[in-house]
């Protein structure tokens, strides 16, 4: 690293980002298992397979419709606010769930978790990090914010199923709403008010609906977008059904809180690894190499038998893969657009993926529950991940749009 890019490593962006790499991991890890509550919920409760995919499903939604809005104040007030602000939300949330009620379900971890995960997730806080950051360290920076913001599943996954089994799945979700709290007080460490640009700042203000009217002229960026659909579909499926899927197929809820802390651990190195890789092949070109690893990794999976083993080995491959996506699609937005309205043109762009993750939760309940399988859901993972793998590959070059202008 030259003196210039170790200099831009300033005291300000590394508080920033310790704190934004634990609000993103406590985010990350408390969304990602709660698919762990699906079985002893149905039990519990009578809600059905279906009933809790739909709420997923509605999280989801409500995540990418929430996202645009959420990114937009983070650019233009500061994160603190959206940060803590969402923090509370993820806490009601939970309480609501607790309650083992349809309605509850729907409206706690579908409307208001969504919302919340939109406040706390990388649509915002890549934001905040990316506008700290100097160009020589951005894409460093964000990709060691991706890669922390995975440890929280890691420790998160394994720490619910223990809670569940010692207490119940109600006081699981008690535990995990006081973790959500934390996260209010972590934004502290974020700076008040308007964002003033920080090291490396361009002097840009944010200005959304002209950043929006731009992106959406830019064909690489409208193929990344719509590429992004697939992402969605395949993670979201896999983090709501997966533990009921390998429950199906005979082996113990440890093995599912197993395999969802193997995405954690093995996440950060993946991020960490696509970061690398970026600065050398493009970002388009990784975006395309992660789907069709992604895809044939779900292949393999559906096509052998289900052992612990193959879940595991599954879980690794998925994990190093899963959030891989981040420092490209970050790359390319701060690249061809610049960070001034990162917020916004992440929220845009994730909008696609929240909607293939809406149906990647809904329809993997739904074809459960109508066919007693999940085969029909399987299949159209592989065919959705290999139509993005090959639509992104065909994407335009990667000149910044501005260069162009000019």
């Amino acid at each position: 690293m030259s003196s210039r890019a170790a200099g831009s490593w300033s005291p300000v962006l590394i508080v920033s980002l310790v704190a934004a790499g634990t609000v993103l991991s406590l985010s990350m890890g408390l969304r990602q298992s709660l698919g762990l509550f699906m079985d002893p919920m149905v039990r519990g409760t009578g809600i059905s397979v279906a009933a809790f995919g739909l709420a997923m499903a509605l999280q989801n939604l409500a995540w990418g419709i929430g996202q645009p809005f959420m990114g937009a104040l983070c650019d233009r007030y500061g994160g603190r606010l959206v940060v803590i602000v969402a923090s509370l939300l993820f806490c009601a949330g939970l309480y609501l769930v607790g309650i083992g009620s349809a309605l509850g379900l729907y409206l706690g971890g579908g409307l208001m978790i969504g919302l919340a995960v939109a406040g706390t997730s990388h649509g915002v806080l890549v934001g905040i990090v990316s506008r700290l950051a100097a160009p020589a360290v951005r894409a460093a920076a964000v990709s060691i914010l991706a890669a922390v913001g995975s440890l929280g599943t890691f420790v998160l996954a394994p720490t619910a199923q223990a809670m569940i089994e010692l207490w119940s799945w109600q006081g699981a979700l008690g535990g995990l709403a006081a973790l959500a709290l934390c996260m209010a007080a972590v934004a502290f460490a974020f700076r008040g008010g308007a964002p003033d640009g920080g090291e490396g700042a361009t002097g840009e203000k944010p200005d959304a609906r002209g950043a929006i009217r731009e992106a959406l002229a830019d064909q690489a960026f409208v193929v990344t977008t719509v590429s992004f659909f697939a992402c969605g579909f395949q993670l979201i499926f896999i983090a709501t059904h997966l533990p009921k899927y390998i429950s199906i197929c005979g082996l113990p809820p440890s093995v599912s809180a197993q395999a969802i802390a193997l995405i954690g651990i093995c996440n950060a190195v993946g991020t960490l690894v696509a970061g690398y890789v970026c600065q050398r092949w493009g970002n388009k070109n990784v975006l395309a190499l992660i789907y069709l690893l992604r895809t044939a990794s779900v292949a393999f999976f559906f096509a052998l038998p289900v052992s612990a083993e193959t879940a595991l080995v599954f879980a690794a491959a998925m994990g190093f893969l899963w959030l891989s996506v981040v420092p490209p699609v970050s790359g390319l937005i701060n690249s061809r657009f610049g960070a001034a309205n990162f917020g916004t043109l992440f929220g845009v762009m994730f909008l696609t993926h929240q909607l293939g993750a809406f149906l990647g939760a809904w329809l993997g309940g739904l074809t459960y529950q109508w066919s007693g399988s999940y085969s029909t859901a399987w299949i159209s993972l592989i065919v959705v991940g290999a139509l993005a793998a090959m639509l992104q590959f065909m994407a335009d070059d990667e000149t910044p749009r501005r260069t162009q202008a000019a």
